[in-house]
């Protein structure tokens, strides 16, 4: 959470006028990182549009766009839920269509949602190699794509995008070299929009965290449990977000965050409180 000590009193306060009113899509935002993106910005005065597939309750993900915009308004901010699966062109032209009814315009394109599978070629199904792709590539391009006519009307825009730097170590390749290439493909899919827009002073960056975070994924498709007290709450992405997010577009686009890189140069320097357990070792995310 915010650090509300004297010398944070202005920097928060500044915060607060710059996301005031502002308009945010959130991509994959019932749950997790999105979630947490979007509550922190919300409470920070910004209009948040809440999207993503899970209209309905699951057991095991917990969380639907309805429960999230109804939490974020019954703490007083603005939210508006849109079902969407961003793998289709339609789907993704109606969230941008009803942002634009509901609130005017967009300011900022947070591009969260992400499938993610850690097979070798030879063990990733036809159908899993093109889940990851239509999700993590061309998810990412469609939401882009349909909301940079409405950035370009915005004084204040910003792409951010969940996605590594990219590192050719054949490590991050051996393992899962469908996932990576997935990943890596919407960390230069940002690096590129960065080039295409900065004529129009609309940043694009990534942003990726050092250690794994306590999301639905990690607990029941990759570590489950055990992993989970080795994680960082969503929070520290959410924290790091909303400082990349208040940056000037004109200044600072092209560039590939860290999490935890970002707090410090905020001046955050005990991350104690965002371990899921404190006395737990961390366990270091992919790709760093």
């Amino acid at each position: 959470m915010w650090d509300l000590t004297k010398r944070h009193y202005r920097h928060y306060f500044d915060c607060m006028q710059i996301f005031q009113n502002k308009t945010a899509i959130i991509t994959g935002s019932s749950r997790g990182i999105g979630k947490a993106i979007a509550v922190k910005l919300a409470a920070a005065g910004a209009r948040v549009v809440i999207t993503s597939k899970s209209v309905t309750e699951d057991p095991r993900l917990k969380g639907t766009i309805f429960s999230v915009a109804e939490e974020i308004v019954q703490g007083g901010g603005k939210a508006l839920a849109v079902p969407c699966d961003i793998r289709f062109e339609d789907q993704v032209k109606n969230v941008v269509e009803k942002t634009i009814e509901t609130f005017g315009g967009i300011d900022i394109v947070v591009n969260n949602a992400s499938a993610i599978s850690l097979t070798d070629i030879e063990h990733t199904e036809s159908k899993r190699y093109s889940l990851m792709h239509d999700i993590n590539v061309k998810g990412t391009y469609l939401v882009s794509k349909y909301c940079i006519p409405h950035l370009r009307q915005s004084a204040f825009a910003n792409i951010l995008t969940i996605a590594p730097p990219v590192n050719m170590d054949p490590k991050w390749f051996g393992e899962h070299t469908v996932y990576t290439v997935s990943k890596y493909a919407m960390s230069m899919m940002a690096t590129g929009l960065a080039a295409e827009l900065k004529k129009y002073k609309i940043s694009s960056n990534t942003l990726w965290p050092k250690t794994t975070i306590a999301t639905a994924a990690v607990r029941n498709l990759l570590g489950g449990e055990q992993l989970i007290q080795m994680s960082r709450k969503p929070e520290i992405m959410a924290d790091a977000a909303f400082e990349i997010l208040q940056m000037n577009p004109i200044d600072i686009t092209g560039q590939h965050f860290i999490d935890e890189d970002v707090l410090r140069n905020a001046g955050v320097h005990n991350f104690e409180h965002y371990a899921v357990d404190p006395s737990a070792p961390l366990f270091g995310d992919l790709f760093l």
